[in-house]
């Protein structure tokens, strides 16, 4: 992993993120020698999900119905 100062960053930074495109390394920019971000490459499979929660819920039946038990809020 990488890291610059953020001075360089500035000066450089359309160039160091076609870098970090190119090369999928991740960048640290740091401020008086102490890290303050993280510059990572953008992972496009993982961010497309279009149906994240397919297969997850399991149908029990009609959902909408009304009920034929009482509930404790009903009573008294």
């Amino acid at each position: 992993m990488k890291t610059i100062a953020a001075g360089n960053f500035k000066t450089h930074c359309l160039s160091l993120l076609d870098q970090v495109a190119q090369s999928r390394e991740s960048l640290v920019i740091t401020k008086y020698g102490k890290p303050v971000a993280k510059i990572v490459p953008y992972n496009v499979k993982k961010d497309i999900k279009e149906k994240p929660l397919k297969g997850s819920v399991i149908y029990f039946g009609d959902l909408i119905s009304p009920i034929e038990v009482d509930w404790e809020a009903n009573q008294g």
